[in-house]
């Protein structure tokens, strides 16, 4: 007899590693880096540089991104920052929008994931790097074939750079191998990538951090008319903080405190514990429209506040705060407001992250999200080296009159928002997703699915899902019953159902849940993007 199946994947469990990342060679990179002897920290490096080569236009070592992690011979949550701020060397007042600081020189900022990926490393890894980053060599040296999603993103990509020749021309060299658009199964080798990752591995991170790639990429920025700085490139440091913390039925919810994604993300769940939403049809009206009131307020208070620190951030979740929200959830009026920054947006945000979670037998747990920030960052590929510079600058506010003005040194918006639960103080679930400002957003959505609803893990990241825009706007994966889409409408929701039961634009979520008794891991992956677990 066979069982009918509602969801398109399997659920996957292990006792003796998981790893959930964004690409399957990527998450066997960390799984391969688990059967040598390395710890879920070794692992993550090796998932991170691998995603750098089989994910280009998503992160890299140039990036920058976010840790929260169970450390288990600590018994605690840390988080690791390693989101450089604005530079010194921004020009404050030049720009008036964001969307001037979306390609080019102008637009990079200090690359921050190497230097993460290095420190997570020498904390808590015990791997050396050649060993970590020997799975992203090898396939940046000898190639790897495209799957669906890379030839989208590279064709559709690619193409939207050519407004900036000298841009366009480098990242046609570096991702088409032959000049033409790839298909499905077509090779991509990095050479000039893969030298760079084994003259990290010989040289260390100081090799950018003051050394001769760090001069080279900043002497080709120069060219470009970029401001940025060699002093701004030594200045990179990640730091370790602890987390913000806030209890949700029975969980405690970790996730970054000192960026304004975690912050959010929290906020929009403690507004929801106040009503009981099991209780309501799944993916009915009720329920949805919850849920968005709750994004949409959480996103307002966000914006409102700009990056808080740990301790403003707990005091910004009050009971007041929260009762006051509570109420605004609940008086049925139609809730206008933005989601992104402090002034309406012009046009969608082009943001492209990562995202994955890994856990080893040691009882450690990862969940790390990283970013280029737009689809292959700013466009700026230095020559010679295969590196892909950020344009985390982008999402520097920049507006005129904002009381979130940006100037050198401030922490830069980071939307996101790696998450790990536990129970009794035991970790029993790490879960993040890129996606921009919809981070947030759609990490809510999947809780909800997942705690509230009690579906299982794998079932809870394919529920469909929807991303809140500025005002009242809402762009629904066409999953939703067209009866329940009609009567959001009419509560003040302005909705448009896309033409896909599946979309990047509500995230690519991976998880790792662990039973705290038996000790079983199960690993989820979003078939949104080309998300993959592989079990030990």
């Amino acid at each position: 007899m066979q069982l009918a199946r509602t969801y398109g994947r399997p659920t996957l469990f292990s006792r003796h590693g998981m790893v959930a990342a964004a690409h399957p060679l990527a998450a066997q990179a960390g799984a391969r880096i688990l059967m040598q002897g390395g710890n879920a920290f070794d692992a993550a490096v090796a998932t991170a540089a691998a995603l750098n080569v089989v994910e280009p236009f998503m992160s890299g070592l140039a990036g920058f991104g976010l840790a929260t992690i169970w450390v288990a011979i600590e018994q605690r949550i840390r988080v690791l920052d390693f989101a450089p701020p604005v530079p010194a060397s921004f020009p404050v007042g030049r720009y008036t929008s964001r969307f001037e600081l979306e390609r080019g020189a102008q637009a990079a900022s200090t690359p921050g994931n190497l230097a993460g990926w290095c420190e997570l490393l020498s904390r808590y890894g015990r791997k050396s790097l050649p060993d970590v980053f020997a799975p992203a060599i090898t396939l940046a040296q000898g190639g790897f074939a495209l799957s669906d999603f890379g030839v989208d993103e590279i064709n559709e990509q690619v193409p939207l750079l050519e407004p900036w020749p000298e841009l366009h021309a480098a990242l046609v060299r570096n991702y088409l191998p032959d000049g033409m658009p790839v298909k499905l199964g077509s090779i991509v080798a990095q050479p000039d990538l893969a030298q760079t990752l084994a003259e990290i591995s010989d040289l260390g991170p100081e090799h950018l951090y003051g050394g001769k790639l760090g001069r080279r990429i900043v002497d080709y920025l120069a060219t470009l008319g970029g401001s940025l700085t060699l002093d701004d490139v030594i200045a990179v440091k990640p730091h370790w903080f602890d987390p913000l913390t806030v209890s949700y039925r029975g969980l405690e919810l970790h996730v970054p405190a000192q960026q304004c994604g975690g912050f959010q993300f929290a906020l929009t769940l403690k507004i929801l514990e106040g009503f009981d939403l099991g209780r309501l049809p799944k993916d009915g009206a009720d329920h949805l429209d919850t849920v968005y009131r709750a994004i949409r307020l959480a996103a307002g208070e966000r914006i409102a506040h700009g990056n808080l620190g740990p301790d403003q951030a707990a005091g910004a979740m009050s009971e007041a705060t929260i009762a006051r929200l509570r109420q605004r959830v609940s008086d049925g009026r139609p809730i206008t407001g933005p989601t992104e920054q402090w002034m309406p947006q012009d046009r969608a945000d082009p943001g492209h992250t990562t995202s994955f979670s890994i856990a080893d037998t040691e009882g450690n747990l990862v969940c790390m999200t990283q970013s280029l920030g737009s689809p292959f960052g700013s466009g700026v590929v230095v020559p010679g080296t295969g590196v892909c510079l950020n344009n985390h600058l982008h999402w520097a506010d920049v507006q005129p009159g904002s009381p979130n003005l940006a100037k050198p040194g401030d922490a830069l918006p980071v939307t996101l928002a790696p998450s790990i639960a536990t129970r009794g103080s035991r970790p029993v679930l790490a879960l993040g997703t890129p996606g921009s400002y919809g981070i947030p957003q759609t990490q809510a959505q999947a809780y909800v699915q997942h705690i509230e609803f009690g579906l299982p893990l794998q079932q809870a990241i394919e529920a469909p899902r929807s991303r809140l825009w500025d005002g009242r706007f809402i762009q629904a994966e066409n999953r939703i019953a067209p009866e329940t889409i009609a009567e959001l409408k009419r509560r003040g929701h302005e909705i448009e159902i896309l033409d896909t039961e599946w979309t990047m634009l509500c995230g690519g979520m991976q998880a790792v849940a662990l039973d705290p008794v038996t000790g079983v891991m199960t690993g989820a992956a979003d078939p949104r993007r080309d998300g993959y677990v592989i079990g030990l």
